[in-house]
């Protein structure tokens, strides 16, 4: 919370919040308050008439845009075909969808102009925008589901991270590098990172796991907007790196993989689970990313070997025939079951009120969709996994992706405590 970007950000969107809280507030009086529907179910804000409202934040035109495609469009996949087989508890689910093209002052509008009228949030995209009003949803009480990683969101029992944080991600990457790619004592780890949330996160699951195996970390601190790593990859050359992690998004990993193969940089290269993109492959970098690149994911691909898996890109494909298959339908897929295992339980509680929901998922202490992790819900100040699956580039693999490790837990991650703010 107290990195330069993270300042910035508060800065930029503080304004708005102060000019935005009225709004929030006027609503919140002018509400009929809980409800007995007659069922017997107790509902709230968000409930009207016989539908749910649930609301998503996403990026379907800014640095995330592929990414924010398939997850909204998964959660919308979900939605039919849950008001199809009856919906839940008797109500049909409805999605209301904003995209903030990955801009502050959009994300935390979006934010205050659907939060009076939905139960919670399936998807919100960007932990910087997740943390700018993180205070707000404690306040509002509106479960948000994010597709952010950072720890920093831990601790929010309204907020709830699906998966392992990138600081656990990157401890089970590296220990990947170590045990499969020959990464040892005494060499030198390159990481490449975004600077903000996500970036400096990872950062401190490669620095742990280098100082319990003995490696030194050789840092390139990146922004967002920077699309050539040639700098980079001189840098980590001249270092004499052993193996590079990189936590940024798809563009940039492409361009580090790209220009180290011709550099030849031979050390190998992993990265988080927003640092790839299938339609990579069909670029100049494809065959650098198939030799010399890896990811470390939350779930298994969307391609996995299961028959869960097998449905959803069947349902996929004739939902969507002309878009491409990729890891942010298995995101997106993943917290709208999620979400909708709440609503489930929560129906059975008769209790249907933002308060009821998350308790109903704080009982969710094993949820599996045939992904490949099981998720643990009920401790908001841990993330739900601290597994990772450890992912190849595959032009040939539907989605793009083969499985070369299972999920799995570093023993180094077993003694971290990752930390919120």
């Amino acid at each position: 919370m107290n990195t330069r970007t993270r300042t910035l950000t508060a800065a930029a969107v503080a304004g708005l919040l102060a000019l935005t809280a009225a709004c929030s507030s006027k609503a919140k009086d002018d509400s009929e308050g809980d409800k007995q529907s007659a069922g017997g179910v107790k509902t709230g804000q968000g409930i009207s008439g016989k539908t749910i409202n649930l609301g998503v934040l996403t990026d379907m035109t800014g640095v995330y845009a592929t990414l924010g495609k398939s997850v909204t469009q998964a959660q919308q996949l979900y939605v039919k075909q849950t008001n199809a087989a009856g919906g839940i508890c008797g109500y049909q689910l409805k999605l209301t969808v904003r995209d903030h093209g990955y801009d502050p002052q959009k994300a935390v509008a979006g934010y205050t102009e659907l939060e009076p009228n939905v139960l919670g949030f399936t998807q919100f995209i960007g932990s910087p925008f997740v943390a700018a009003v993180e205070k707000r949803v404690a306040q509002d009480k509106a479960l948000v589901l994010p597709q952010a990683w950072s720890a920093n969101l831990l601790g929010n029992p309204y907020v709830r991270v699906i998966g392992s944080t990138y600081d656990y991600e990157t401890i089970n990457a590296v220990d990947f590098l170590i045990k499969e790619k020959g990464l040892k004592k005494g060499d030198k780890l390159g990481h490449v990172y975004f600077e903000g949330d996500y970036g400096e996160n990872a950062l401190k699951g490669s620095k742990y796991i280098a100082e319990k195996a003995g490696l030194t970390v050789v840092e390139q601190k990146i922004k967002p907007t920077d699309n050539d790593m040639t700098a980079q990859v001189a840098a980590l050359k001249k270092a004499g790196v052993k193996g590079v992690v990189i936590s940024a998004g798809p563009r940039q990993a492409a361009s580090l993989v790209g220009v180290a193969a011709a550099a030849k940089l031979a050390a190998p290269i992993i990265g988080n689970n927003s640092a790839f993109a299938p339609q990579l492959l069909a670029t100049q970098a494809g065959p650098a990313l198939m030799k010399n690149y890896w990811v470390a994911s939350p779930s298994l691909p969307i391609g996995a070997d299961t028959a869960e898996a097998k449905k959803l890109v069947a349902d996929y494909r004739k939902a969507y025939p002309k878009d491409s298959l990729d890891n942010g339908v298995v995101a997106g897929w993943t917290a709208a079951s999620a979400f909708g295992d709440a609503l489930k339980k929560a129906c059975a509680d008769k209790d249907l009120t933002r308060e009821g929901v998350d308790k109903a998922l704080l009982t969710l202490k094993s949820f599996d969709n045939g992904f490949g992790t099981a998720q643990d819900f009920s401790d908001p100040d841990a993330p739900s996994s601290r597994e990772s699956v450890i992912l190849q580039p595959d032009k040939t693999a539907v989605g793009g992706m083969k499985v070369v490790r299972e999920a799995g837990e570093a023993a180094e991650a077993k003694d971290y405590a990752p930390s919120a703010g």
